[in-house]
C-alpha cells in the first residue's frame, strides 16, 4: 500500500471534549468533498454509535475508518480500570466498521488525558524536565498504557498507538522516549504527530520532527500530520499562553503556514518503510476558521508537496 490522507473531526472543530463544532454529516460530506479518503471517529457519540449506523455513513461515502482518540488519565491507578472500559467501547465500534474502505485496520489512538495538570496546561509548549514524572510514578502511568492496549488487542484484535500531545505528561522528546521504554512493544506503538512533537520541543527548529521520526522509528505504527506556526507558538512562550490560548490562536495552523516540511517529512517517512494512512489533524476550538476551507488547502498543500 501507499501512503494515502486522511483528516478527522478535530479540524472541523470537535475537539477532546472542548465542545463540537460542525455535525459529522456535513463534516464526512467536506473532508470526502475536499480529497481526503479516511477519517477517525472523533469524540464518542459524535458519530454514530451503533455500528449499522456508522457503517452506513462510512460506505455512502467511500471512506476507511482510521482510529479513534481516547484520553485516559493514567497517572491514577484508581482510573485504570474505568478508562479500559471506555477505550474498549470504542474499539468495539471500531472493530464493527473495520472493514469497511480499504481493510486498514483502525487504531485505538491512546493519549493521557491532557491539561488535567495545571502546570503542564499552562507550560504546554515550554514544558522542562522538573514538571515530568519520577521513576515512581512512570511505572504507574505505564502500567495503564501497557494494560489498555492489551485489553483492546485481546478482545477486538486492534493496535494501540500512544500519542505524544502537549498539556499532557507525555509532551517532550525525553518523555516519550521515557513512555517507549517503559511499555510493552509488543501491544503498543506511538503516533506520530508532527504539530505536538515540534511544539512539544519547546523550540521553533523544525527539523527536530525529521530527527524525531528517525528517533522512534522502531515504535512508530502511524502519523498525524498537524503544522506548527512559528510566531504564534514563540509568542505563546514569551507571553506565558496556557495550551488552550495556544489553540485558540491558531498554534497549529494550515499546511504549508507554519514551520514544518511535510515533502520532507514525507519522504523521511517513505525511506523509513512507512506505507499506511496519515491523518491531518488542524486542530481548531469549535467556530474557528471556516474548516472546509482548511481542509481543500491542506490537501492541495500536500499534493503539491508529495505528489499524492
Amino acid at each position: 500500500m501507499a501512503i494515502r490522507f486522511g483528516n478527522a473531526p478535530c479540524s472541523w472543530g470537535t475537539i477532546e471534549g472542548w465542545g463540537q463544532g460542525i455535525g459529522y454529516s456535513q463534516m464526512l460530506d467536506e473532508l470526502k468533498a475536499t480529497g481526503y479518503g479516511g477519517t477517525e471517529l472523533g469524540d464518542w457519540g459524535y458519530m454514530p454509535t451503533e455500528p449499522g449506523k456508522l457503517r452506513q455513513e462510512l460506505s455512502s461515502r467511500g471512506l476507511t475508518m482510521l482510529g479513534a482518540y481516547e484520553g485516559v488519565y493514567l497517572l491514577e491507578p484508581a482510573e485504570h480500570g474505568p478508562g479500559e472500559q471506555r477505550v474498549l467501547r470504542t474499539a468495539r465500534l471500531l472493530k464493527s466498521v473495520a472493514d469497511v474502505g480499504d481493510g486498514w485496520q483502525p487504531f485505538v489512538v491512546l493519549a493521557d488525558e491532557h491539561s488535567r495538570d495545571p502546570v503542564r496546561f499552562a507550560n504546554a509548549g515550554r514544558v522542562r524536565p522538573g514538571m515530568g514524572l519520577d521513576a515512581r510514578q512512570w511505572k504507574v502511568f505505564a502500567a495503564g498504557a501497557d494494560r489498555i492496549a492489551r485489553a483492546v488487542h485481546d478482545e477486538t484484535g486492534l493496535r494501540t498507538v500512544f500519542h505524544h500531545h502537549c498539556a499532557g505528561y507525555v509532551e517532550a522528546p525525553w518523555e516519550i522516549e521515557a513512555l517507549l521504554e517503559h511499555t510493552d512493544e509488543r501491544v503498543l506503538g506511538l503516533v506520530f504527530d508532527t504539530g505536538h512533537y515540534l511544539y512539544g520541543t519547546g523550540a521553533n527548529e523544525p527539523e527536530q520532527v525529521l530527527e524525531g521520526l528517525e528517533r522512534f522509528q522502531g515504535r512508530l505504527w502511524y502519523v498525524h500530520y498537524k503544522d506548527c506556526h512559528p510566531a504564534v507558538a514563540a509568542e505563546a512562550r514569551r507571553e506565558g499562553w496556557n495550551y488552550k490560548e495556544a489553540v485558540g490562536r491558531g498554534v497549529f495552523c494550515e499546511l504549508g503556514r507554519g514551520q514544518i516540511d511535510f515533502g520532507a517529512v514525507t519522504r523521511k517517512l517513505e525511506a523509513l518503510g512507512y506505507d499506511g494512512w496519515i491523518t491531518v489533524e488542524q486542530d481548531v476550538l469549535p467556530g474557528m476558521g471556516e474548516p472546509r476551507v482548511s481542509a481543500a488547502h491542506n490537501r492541495e498543500h500536500l499534493r503539491q508537496v508529495t505528489g499524492r
